[in-house]
């Protein structure tokens, strides 16, 4: 089975107050855009005394193996399953760390491909539960609509909000972002007008109301980052903002942007059409 996880933009993002947790409550939309992953999943014969056989192509992924999503998937559905062998191929598209939610897209997908692979009665309910156990950010994939995230991230409502009429450009410079140190320098506070109601409004209004928190703390880190939104903006955008806490700046376009010779080289740069 092959199965393509899509990364997600932010549209705007709230911090509004720190938990008991450590953890802090926020108010964001998540909005699925269609870069992709590819993962592909074969049940298999063990060669080994591993369950799991995992490889990897395309970008680079950081970090042990183990803790990938998708193996974090599989041994989750296994505790409950029992599941037989599996080997998983990733080719991987989406940038790790970008804010742009690809890790979160391939535990998600790789739940709900499996439990599709091995016929598996779990309910729509029981499989979000079983995504939000893998991260926050899991549970928007299942249904992979935009939705309102609130708390943690984890409590979502359906919205109706549609940009396919629009080009949206991610563009993401090779700089990576201390998510721990962007939150370390957030000041929390309940903004005058909350991330619902703005996005209502036309996206033409959306410039100087709809804002993304992290961009002060992450513009101080990375001003290469604050340009690119500004350039975003020179070059004909009508909203352009940091996703997440990562290092991808995307903007909205009525029509597709010439963006050659814009940006560095060594960029990412994406277009949805």
């Amino acid at each position: 089975m092959i199965v393509f996880p899509n990364a997600k933009i932010n549209l705007g993002l709230s911090i509004l107050n720190k938990r008991a947790d450590g953890y802090h409550n926020l108010e964001t939309v998540m909005y699925p855009i269609n870069l992709t992953d590819i993962i592909t999943l074969n049940l298999s014969c063990p060669s080994n005394e591993e369950k799991v056989t995992f490889c990897t192509t395309g970008l680079k992924i950081d970090g042990n193996p183990d803790e990938n999503l998708i193996i974090k998937a599989y041994n989750l559905l296994n505790t409950d399953f029992h599941l037989p062998s599996l080997s998983v191929h990733l080719h991987k598209t989406i940038p790790f760390g970008a804010g742009l939610g690809g890790g979160s897209a391939d535990g998600a997908f790789t739940l709900s491909g499996l439990i599709r692979l091995l016929k598996l009665n779990i309910s729509d309910k029981k499989l979000e539960n079983y995504a939000a156990q893998l991260g926050s950010d899991c549970p928007m994939f299942i249904k992979n609509k935009p939705v309102l995230a609130e708390g943690r991230g984890e409590l979502l409502s359906p919205l109706i909000i549609d940009l396919s009429a629009y080009c949206i450009a991610v563009i993401i410079p090779p700089v990576t972002i201390s998510t721990k140190e962007a939150y370390s320098m957030v000041k929390p506070s309940i903004p005058s007008v909350r991330v619902i109601e703005i996005i209502k409004e036309p996206i033409e209004t959306w410039k100087s109301v709809l804002l993304n928190d992290f961009e002060t703390s992450v513009f101080k880190q990375k001003p290469e980052i604050k340009t690119i939104k500004e350039k975003l903006y020179e070059v004909g955008a009508i909203y352009a903002s940091l996703s997440g806490s990562g290092s991808a700046t995307f903007g909205i376009f009525k029509s597709k942007p010439d963006l050659k010779n814009i940006f560095p080289k060594n960029y990412f740069i994406w277009l949805s059409k």
